[in-house]
């Protein structure tokens, strides 16, 4: 099942391309490049989800465009990025 989480790109001048996920508290990853930065959270993603799934951990659902940028963690964000996963545990134990 593929399910699409955003996430979230900030950049300080002299630093990589870091990404977070307002889905997933501590999920968090970065790239030199944006390119490298996207393929870089979507490994992250997936682990996070299998990480959680193997503990028997909830896997909340994608939240919506509106609700990421009115995160917190969207305040200083330059962009959004939406990474799909289509892991075999993304339909486990699915929080509403």
């Amino acid at each position: 099942m593929e399910r699409t989480y955003i996430g979230l790109i900030h950049k300080e001048p002299d630093s990589d391309y870091g990404v977070s996920f307002p889905d997933f508290l501590g999920c968090v990853t970065a790239g030199s490049t944006l390119e490298e930065a996207r393929a870089m959270a979507a490994d992250a993603l997936e682990l996070h989800i299998e990480g959680l799934a193997s503990v028997g951990m909830e896997i909340p659902k994608p939240s919506s465009a509106n609700a990421a940028i009115v995160h917190p963690d969207a305040r200083d964000a330059i962009a959004l990025l939406v990474v799909s996963t289509r892991s075999e545990y993304a339909d486990i134990q699915e929080s509403v």
